[in-house]
């Protein structure tokens, strides 16, 4: 029973006035300590004997050790807000990890006057960020599915693992909307259309929080469009672009996910960095959209206003500017807040009310998640980690479904599907290293190079195993050729003696994704221009040279430039960082027992350099008008997919063709597999505004939906557009539906639009909010 001294203990009250009852109790230092955390894992320097693998897993860590020697007695000597990757810093079974969290736990506890337990946190980008955990798709390839539902049921899984060992909150999903593909975090986001983000995103959240995880959007807001693509690097962005490209994804995974928690960005815009910018996280936040969880920092990005940004001082004064900017929680350690805000506080320089408006927000969400009860203990939070399988069979079902819909079969070219005969050479430095598979935040990738004696802690096939697997009959050689990284090419002959001999080559090339500079892709690993990585491209250089038929297959975390081979090779394939269970199914495309469905969240440039920029282009971006001598033009563009059947879509059927500002039409098309073959197609809908008092895309995507269809079936698919789907950022930033034509263009990819149409809006312009329509219905028909 609640101790009736200590009301916020009766769960039968709601959460905010337990919340209140509790802040009422606390004395000013209490209540500071509810911001803070401690990372009592980030002592990690000095752990091997090879300063090769002493990576660092967060931005500037080892500046930051220091801190990680403060005893958590010390730091949680007033309580503590949370409590950071338990599970996630060094390889522990979840039984050894649960005792720790214990162990921790009881700690804050024997510290805390008022028994209020820590909140604990971990990364789940790619799965549950832990030893032995399954590792899925990188997020960009869940963009390649073109399937939130998809998504939904994977966030689930990774909910219910980090649920049942004490877990309460996640860092994910990240929502920035991709910007120039040079950025090393391409892989992490969801791809470069804020309406894919925004509902696969969505997706996850609802996924999540259903487990009773805290989802955590970030990095909010502006992160991905840094000036050069460098990480943390300045974004020179006007409000405009803002509101119309990067805010929807957060927006909408708040308004219609149901997201609880906010991470603030590393990175400035126009000058304000976003740690401490009170109109993006207070005024646009929780004054226009309504938001009520709480904002996270990124790590350490509060002391990063004073030592990167140089907008303060020192970590105090940082504390004191990201507070009254709005952020509730300093991650990953407590640095610019705890006595820092404390003494300014008394000094008279903070008001006491922004620690009550901060420590408010953190103690209601604790009472949601039942932190507060009475029968709350550390034994009971992690009662289920002697039981969970965190790689459990139907967690790498899920794993394999993703990864088989998230390969692009960019060209099927001569030689694809492969047969089961005859003699294969498989090539590339991506053919036997399962590391590629898998993202920057993956734990074998991510903790595991500090600890190369734990190997994986996971079974991941090969895909060189993975092919001899699915192809028994075929006589099938290897070479690696080269490494991803560096100038060696001692590996060339034996690769092209194999491409030779063979009837058929397949190289497989790419990306192994790392951490400041430890590898291809990923955070802090951003590249100069979009070639392949090392000797890679001069590898297929010489495999196509052989005369033998090549299929190139690219395993990698961005997009990078075919247009060398395009023409070349006899076969093109994409796959996104495809998870423990890539082998299989790249295996699977490839030998055609499964049918691939994926389509591109980026384009896949021709060149190099120069490249355009992502799809969402004016007229004078997408379009040459004789006036350059670069190209607009991709190679592939943003949502194109092939598959080993064909489809048509046509039909367009259009409900009105004049609507009023504030109503809604209905666009209906046919969609037919005019194959041989079952599959799947991702029927896509398009607008464009002809004409707008600022420069609009000249095609942007509204809609989309996946289609299962036997082979010479056909499905009517309907979108119901409301007219708020036209809206944009007008001259004076505020939000408009204006009156004019829409034109409507549906099909398969940005540069297959067969069906088209025109919708006049009619009536008055009309200025919209947050309670505008932000997502497109679909249905299917039988």
């Amino acid at each position: 029973m609640p101790d009736p001294t200590r009301p916020w203990q009766d769960a039968s009250l709601p959460p905010t006035a337990r919340a209140d009852a509790l802040l009422a109790a606390m004395t000013l230092k209490e209540k500071v300590a509810q911001l803070g955390s401690r990372w009592v894992g980030n002592d990690m320097s000095g752990q091997s004997e090879n300063p090769e693998t002493e990576i660092n897993v967060a931005p500037m860590q080892d500046v930051f050790e220091a801190s990680g020697r403060v005893p958590l007695g010390d730091a949680a000597r007033h309580g503590l807000g949370q409590l950071t990757r338990v599970y996630g810093s060094k390889p522990l079974t979840a039984v050894e990890g649960a005792a720790e969290v214990v162990r921790q736990h009881k700690v804050v506890l024997e510290h805390s006057r008022l028994g209020v337990p820590a909140l604990v946190h971990e990364e789940c980008l790619t799965g549950f960020t832990t030893y032995g955990a399954t590792v899925y798709p990188a997020a960009i390839a869940w963009g390649a599915t073109f399937d939130p539902e998809l998504v939904e049921r994977m966030a689930a899984a990774i909910g219910r693992d980090m649920a049942a060992v004490g877990v309460h909150q996640g860092l994910s999903p990240v929502l920035d909307v991709v910007r120039d593909y040079r950025w090393g975090r391409v892989e992490e986001t969801i791809g470069e259309d804020p309406y894919l983000v925004a509902t696969v995103g969505s997706a996850y959240v609802r996924g999540l929080q259903s487990a009773g995880v805290i989802a955590t959007l970030k990095h909010f807001a502006g992160y991905s469009a840094s000036r050069g693509a460098r990480n943390h690097g300045p974004v020179p962005m006007g409000r405009r672009e803002l509101m119309d490209v990067i805010m929807p994804t957060f927006e909408t995974a708040i308004a219609k996910g149901g997201a609880r928690s906010v991470m603030s960005a590393y990175n400035d815009i126009d000058g304000v960095p976003t740690s401490g910018d009170s109109w993006l996280l207070t005024d646009l936040l929780r004054g226009e959209w309504g938001f009520t969880g709480t904002v996270v920092s990124d790590y350490w990005s509060v002391p990063f206003l004073a030592m990167a940004h140089k907008v303060t001082e020192d970590f105090g004064a940082a504390g004191a500017l990201a507070l009254t900017a709005g952020v509730d929680v300093e991650l990953p350690d407590t640095l610019g807040y705890g006595d820092n805000l404390t003494e300014r506080v008394r000094r008279g320089e903070v008001d006491e009310a922004l620690v009550d408006r901060a420590a408010h927000r953190v103690l209601t969400q604790k009472a949601e998640l039942g932190l507060l009860d009475a029968d709350w203990t550390p034994e009971r939070s992690v009662i289920n980690a002697a039981d969970v399988d965190l790689d459990a069979p139907a967690n790498r079902e899920i794993a394999r479904e993703l990864a088989e819909r998230s390969i692009v079969l960019l060209e099927q070219g001569s030689h694809l599907p492969l047969r089961d005969t005859g003699r294969i050479a498989v090539v590339g430095p991506c053919a036997a290293d399962p590391r590629t598979f898998m993202g920057c935040y993956a734990f074998p990738n991510h903790v595991l190079p500090r600890y190369p004696e734990h190997g994986m802690g996971i079974d991941v096939p090969t895909v060189l195993d993975s092919v001899r697997k699915e192809l028994p009959q075929a006589d099938i050689s290897y070479a690696a050729g080269s490494q991803i990284t560096g100038d060696d090419r001692s590996g060339f002959a034996e690769a092209v003696t194999n491409a030779r001999e063979a009837d058929v080559c397949v190289a497989f090339v790419g990306d192994l994704a790392g951490l400041f500079g430890h590898g291809t892709s990923g955070e802090g690993c951003d590249a100069t221009d979009l070639r392949l990585p090392g000797v890679q491209e001069d590898l297929l250089d010489a495999l196509l040279e052989t005369g033998t038929p090549v299929i190139v297959v690219v395993v990698s975390g961005r997009p990078y430039a075919l247009g060398h081979v395009h023409g070349r090779a006899a076969g093109l394939v994409q796959a996104f960082m495809p998870g423990e269970e890539g082998g299989s199914a790249l295996a699977g495309v490839l030998g055609g027992r499964v049918q691939p469905s994926g389509k591109l969240p980026v384009q896949i440039p021709h060149d190099a350099g120069g490249q355009p920029g992502t799809y969402l282009q004016p007229p004078l971006g997408a379009e040459d008008h004789g006036i350059t001598s670069l190209s607009a033009a991709p190679l592939f563009p943003f949502g194109h997919g092939l598959s080993y059947t064909s489809f048509a879509v046509e039909d367009l059927r259009l409900s009105d063709k004049e609507v009023p500002t504030d109503g809604e039409f209905a666009v209906t098309v046919r969609v037919t597999n005019t194959g041989d073959r079952d599959g799947h197609e991702v029927v896509q809908l398009y607008l464009r505004d002809p004409v707008a008092q600022v420069t609009r895309p000249v095609r942007q995507l509204i809609g989309f939906a996946r289609v299962a269809l036997a082979a010479g079936r056909s499905r009517d698919v309907t979108f119901r557009v409301h007219a708020d789907r036209t809206a944009f950022t007008g001259r004076d930033l505020t939000r408009i539906v204006e009156p004019g034509d829409i034109d409507v263009l549906a099909g398969t990819s940005a540069g297959d639009l067969p069906c088209r149409g025109t919708v006049r809006l009619t009536g008055p312009l009309r200025t919209v909010g947050h309670d505008r329509q932000l997502v497109t219905p679909v249905e299917i028909g039988e």
